[in-house]
């Protein structure tokens, strides 16, 4: 019986199959690396849009931000504006109350008597000073209470001489600012008894003390 060597037909398919096999892993690997190469390359351009998309957007963010803080700045400014504008038009509506104020003051004032200080809050004036005695104060609060444009005199504290130790009293008092139509209106309703009111309290104050 005749015998065939198969040993190197054999070897010869284990030697293709081996190339076969490194060629498929070869196509396998150049393919999988392509892949990852396309995806990387896809995932880096949209990673790129992104970061210039957001790029984009913190630009737009940073103007209108700018421009809301000159929309408020504006804003700012004009509310000053009116805030100062109506200040003017408050000072120019009380102009002729203030003058009027000072000259019914200056009319009220008896002699021996001074002020030293004058506050106003609203329609109350508070006004300190000195005077002579405390009949001086009296007087000085009944021209008050028979003033057009000013009225209800209150005595808020008084001071004899010996306490000052200046020689004069030293006094405090606060009164309202009567409207002109009021002052007119209020000035026939006073009676003598209302005019005697400050020295009443004068001599109340001083009999406290």
């Amino acid at each position: 019986m005749a015998r065939i060597n198969l040993l190197p037909w054999r070897e010869a398919a284990r030697q293709q199959r081996r190339k076969e096999f490194g060629v498929a892993l070869g196509i396998a690997l150049g393919v999988t690396l392509t892949v990852a190469v396309v995806v990387h390359l896809f995932f880096e351009n949209r990673i790129s849009a992104q970061q210039e998309l957001n790029r984009f957007l913190e630009s737009e963010i940073a103007k209108v931000n700018t421009q809301i803080k000159e929309i408020q700045d504006l804003e700012k400014t004009k509310a000053d504006l009116l805030a100062r504008m109506e200040i003017i038009q408050q000072l120019q509506k009380s102009r002729p109350e203030i003058v009027r104020l000072f000259d019914e003051l200056v009319t009220a004032l008896p002699e021996g008597l001074y002020l030293t200080k004058i506050e106003q809050s609203g329609r109350t004036v508070t006004v300190e000073g000195r005077a002579q005695s405390n009949a001086r104060v009296s007087a000085f609060m009944g021209r008050i209470d028979g003033s057009h444009s000013i009225g209800r005199p209150r005595l808020l504290l008084i001071e004899n001489k010996d306490k000052t130790g200046t020689g004069l009293s030293h006094f405090r008092l606060a009164f309202d600012q009567i409207g002109q139509d009021a002052g007119a209106e209020t000035t026939n309703a006073k009676t003598p008894a209302a005019k005697t009111k400050g020295a009443k309290q004068v001599a109340n104050r001083k009999g406290s003390s």
